[in-house]
């Protein structure tokens, strides 16, 4: 069950070298981290918007527009990557004189992405107007039919989006995408705000190098907040410059130099923004926002992110917490009877579908991932559409060693009439089908699965980062691991350990409160959502977490599997 990861011996040795703490020598090392360079912060370091495909035609048009006063609309995606990179672009366009607003789909009326009816309501725009260009942001690849309606509306469109491009793509003024063909960007795992954070960095180039700023320019690095808080809620690798990128928007909230909407966030979350890590934004933060959209309008999250005004964030981010909250109770009702449903699953099986007729669509790409986490399967999870009951919304979560989207393509390829639309990414993706087919698709997504998924991704493995049984396990050490940025790709610490069982008592609802000794050491410990007691030895995979309380902070460990002593 647990396997530690290979730790390249040189490369932990140059790290050592280099004044690194020996055990963060060795996570950094296992990850595929060489040299101490590779973990400078310095911005200089970002790859340069010019090779990001898209980026300087981008950049040219929007030049031509805000010369021509021409009114500009951002079209968001209604998740957290969505709103940050809508929050973004409204602020980085304002920054260079534009005349810009925004437009965010409903979840429930409009479908994702920019939809003809999405172009119909830009035409009437409340507070813009008519607007003359269209600008997407974290959607707009797949969008071939709302393109092609604003084309012939007199409307032009620039997509700025990540996701995997289909065999067509839209006929846009522009695409900025590194995943379109025939972009050579090294980084292919931007999300949608960072895509359009280098938009706006090639657009400042384009306007500097025509003159247009008389004085001092438009700081862009005010805005990387946005774009540390979207790439870590996105789930997205955080490759080297994803890391620059993450990184650097941390220590802008570390320093209270964040936008009021965050700060406000990380308030009601019960989080310090001068503490703040990657895990704060994605597990406090980026739900909070991400259940507006899935349980309402994810406008109260853009504007909780575009505000300055101190009173205005606190009131929206009490919303958010609000709409969180409720998220939380109808997703524990929805994931128990997902749980129940999968008591006999038939673990021949390959892939997990799971539906009800009164499940929430805005919340099955959370029971996907519950139940892949349960089962180690691909999961997909259905729901009726709100729009339409004929119809059912569905979203997917997989695990590595089979991509989720090729899987879905399999699909369409061999079944051009199932999916009705889909998209996403590798281990992510959404789709619709009619109702009548749910069946059809349960056949069809297994045998698709079947096909092109190597048999020992099924074989579940924890990778672990070893034992600390030899090690000073000490708040020094667990702030030396929270400086680092961690992430899909980076994962986090997880040691290894045997343990001796002293205490063990049930708090909270569903949680075990521990004590572990090692040795004669002795660590307090939690195993969230966990009941069954542990055995007296037991070995234990688990994370390091500071534990602060009435001003006292104490080592804590987060024991996130269990199995027996060998």
């Amino acid at each position: 069950m647990f396997r530690s990861r290979p730790v390249p011996e040189a490369a932990r040795r140059r790290l050592l070298e280099a004044g690194i703490d020996p055990v963060l020598a060795r996570v950094l090392a296992a990850r595929g981290i060489e040299a101490p360079a590779e973990l400078s912060e310095d911005l200089a370091a970002l790859l340069p918007p010019a090779s990001l495909l898209g980026a300087s035609q981008a950049a040219g048009l929007l030049a031509d527009a805000i010369a021509g006063a021409q009114k500009l609309c951002v079209v968001a995606d209604y998740d957290c990557d969505g709103a940050t990179a809508c929050a973004l672009a409204v602020r980085g366009l304002r920054m260079m004189g534009a005349q810009v607003d925004y437009l965010v789909p409903n979840r429930f009326e409009h479908g994702y992405g920019l939809t003809p009816a999405i172009v119909e309501l830009a035409l009437t725009h409340p507070r813009l107007g008519r607007p003359d260009w269209l600008i997407t942001v974290d959607n707009g690849i797949a969008s071939i039919e709302g393109v092609a309606r604003a084309n012939a509306a007199g409307l032009r469109v620039i997509v700025t989006d990540h996701h995997l491009p289909g065999t067509q793509l839209p006929q846009a003024a522009a695409i900025v995408n590194p995943n379109q063909p025939g972009c050579t960007f090294p980084s292919k795992h931007l999300c949608g705000v960072g895509v359009m954070f280098y938009t706006l960095l090639a657009l400042r180039a384009e306007l500097r190098a025509r003159g247009a700023f008389t004085g001092r320019e438009p700081q862009l690095a005010a805005l990387l907040d946005l774009v540390a808080l979207g790439t870590v809620a996105d789930v997205v690798r955080l490759d080297c410059n994803n890391r620059l990128l993450v990184a650097a928007g941390l220590r802008r909230i570390r320093a209270g130099h964040a936008n009021a909407g965050i700060r406000a966030l990380l308030r009601v979350a019960g989080r310090d923004a001068q503490r703040a890590a990657s895990s704060d934004l994605g597990f406090a933060v980026g739900p909070r926002i991400n259940a507006a959209g899935r349980l309402a309008n994810i406008a109260v999250g853009v504007e909780c992110l575009l505000t300055d005004d101190e009173d205005r964030a606190a009131r929206s981010a009490a919303e958010l917490d609000r709409i969180n909250r409720e998220r939380r109770g109808i997703e524990q009702t929805m994931r128990e009877q997902a749980l129940d449903d999968i008591v006999d699953f038939d673990p021949a099986r390959l892939c997990v579908v799971a539906y009800r007729a009164d499940w929430h669509e805005g919340l099955v790409g959370l029971i996907a991932g519950r139940l892949k986490d349960r089962l180690h399967r691909p999961a997909v999870a259905l729901a009726p559409a709100a729009a339409d009951a004929a119809m059912l919304r569905g979203s997917g979560r997989s695990i590595p060693g089979v991509h989720l989207r090729d899987v879905l393509e399999r699909v369409s390829t061999r079944a051009p009439d199932l999916l009705v639309r889909f998209g996403g990414h590798a281990m992510a993706a959404g789709f619709t089908i009619r109702a009548a087919d749910r069946e059809r698709f349960t056949l069809a997504f297994e045998e698709a699965v079947a096909e092109l998924a190597e048999r020992a991704a099924f074989e579940r493995e924890l990778l672990t980062d070893g034992s600390l049984a030899d090690t000073t396990i000490d708040l020094a050490l667990i702030a030396s691991l929270e400086r680092q940025i961690w992430g899909q790709g980076f994962p986090a610490p997880l040691f290894c350990d045997q343990v001796r069982v002293l205490s063990q008592r049930e708090v909270g609802v569903g949680h075990l409160k521990l004590t572990l000794q090692i040795d004669k050491r002795r660590y307090d410990a939690i195993a969230f959502n966990r009941v069954d007691p542990l055995p007296a030895l037991a070995e234990v995979a688990y994370r390091l977490e500071r534990n602060e309380y009435q001003g006292h902070a104490r080592v804590q460990w987060i024991v996130e599997a269990v199995a027996g002593a060998r």
